[in-house]
């Protein structure tokens, strides 16, 4: 068995090569569209783009979860209105976003077979202590202003949670369909 082959039979969700490509593409192109069009409020963003992300740990291998880490963020990005005036601030926390990002995957990934509910608390504190502490860093060298500390804060939380019941109902509400 290819290493690739492995990996897909190790999710939870085994697709086909086509099902596994169109969830890629959905998920991929979703993860700039909503940052880039939609732009604003962060809470719902935020939380739609968690989604992507926690989806991604349901529906793709690892292989594939790259685009969906950066996207979010060159979306918000190329958009510039989230942030208004303080968007170029947000140059300053892409790499660290980008870590944010990969840290809720993978741990949400590591715990899944345990609990659903246990994996997506702990990943999304994971990712709210990690951005939590660059946002406090950042804030203490004055090299970001304070609102930051909201942004890459508590809202980083709330919005990880919220996308990760979206990602359940989604998952429940598939693995539904495919029963019937």
């Amino acid at each position: 068995m290819t290493t690739s082959k492995a990996m897909v039979l190790n999710l939870p969700v085994s697709l086909g090569n086509s099902a596994r490509m169109a969830a890629f593409a959905v998920l991929s192109v979703s993860s700039f569209v909503v940052p880039f069009y939609l732009g604003y409020p962060q809470w719902l963003v935020g939380t739609l783009v968690n989604a992507f992300l926690f989806l991604s740990v349901v529906f793709l291998p690892k292989n594939l979860f790259f685009p969906l880490i950066v996207l979010p963020s060159l979306g918000v990005l190329a958009r510039g209105v989230i942030f208004g005036s303080l968007t170029p601030f947000l140059i300053y926390f892409l790499p660290f976003i980008w870590l944010g990002n990969l840290i809720l995957i993978l741990s949400f990934r590591k715990m899944y077979n345990f609990n659903y509910i246990f994996s997506l608390i702990a990943s999304a504190t994971a990712k709210f202590l990690f951005l939590t502490l660059i946002a406090n860093i950042y804030f203490r060298f004055s090299i970001v202003p304070q609102m930051f500390l909201q942004t890459m804060g508590i809202l980083q939380f709330l919005t990880a949670l919220a996308g990760g019941i979206i990602s359940l109902i989604v998952f429940k509400t598939w693995k539904t369909q495919v029963r019937k």
